[in-house]
């Protein structure tokens, strides 16, 4: 049985870098799985790339379905954001393993939904101070930046990925981001032991 790595970590800890590189390695053979939101679209985003943007009403009717795995829901400036992953056939070839960027909140409902021993946790870390300066140029790289809602989540992730929260997810390894190819070999060699 194929195994459902959820990419986990705080805002601007590097997931999306290290996502792309992990999705493109032919050798780990791992399909990604798209996830949903009602948010915005960014700059650089494209429909079912990174997500599909949907609206509330969309949300509304996959619920009522009881096709929504897991969602989550977040009040920012610019209103309610909901991000949730959808039974939608992503995930039908169970003997695949599928890659997906989630939270700790997430983490637990899809080991819910699909069973403990099918999930594996990946848990990047990186120091607060990069992480803020990541996130700060990022959003000055936006046509029209966001820094109340930037703000919101980098102080919000200190709740979400607190220790205790982490212990009680029953994670233990861990993953620094202080030099990305160190990060990504170390990462590759616990996916290779963990699903090939």
């Amino acid at each position: 049985m194929g195994r459902i790595i959820c990419l986990m970590g705080k805002s601007a800890a590097g997931k999306d870098t290290i996502y792309r590189e992990l999705v493109g390695d032919g050798e780990l053979g791992l399909q990604r799985i798209i996830p949903y939101t009602t948010r915005p679209v960014r700059e650089g985003e494209r429909n079912g790339v990174e997500y599909f943007f949907v609206g509330e009403a969309d949300f509304r009717n996959l619920k009522e379905q009881g096709s929504i795995i897991e969602d989550r829901a977040y009040r920012t400036r610019h209103g309610l954001w909901r991000y949730f992953t959808v039974n939608d056939g992503q995930l039908q070839d169970e003997s695949r393993s599928y890659i997906l960027i989630g939270t700790l909140e997430a983490y637990g409902k899809l080991q819910e939904y699909f069973g403990r021993d099918r999930l594996l946790p990946v848990m990047i870390e990186l120091e607060d101070g990069i992480r803020l300066q990541r996130a700060l140029d990022r959003e000055k790289g936006q046509e029209s930046p966001r820094y109340e809602e930037m703000c919101r989540r980098f102080l919000a992730d200190s709740a979400d990925f607190s220790e205790d929260r982490i212990r009680d997810a029953g994670i233990v390894r861990r993953f620094r981001n202080e030099e990305l190819q160190s990060c990504l070999k170390e990462i590759r060699g616990y996916l290779r032991a963990e699903i090939t």
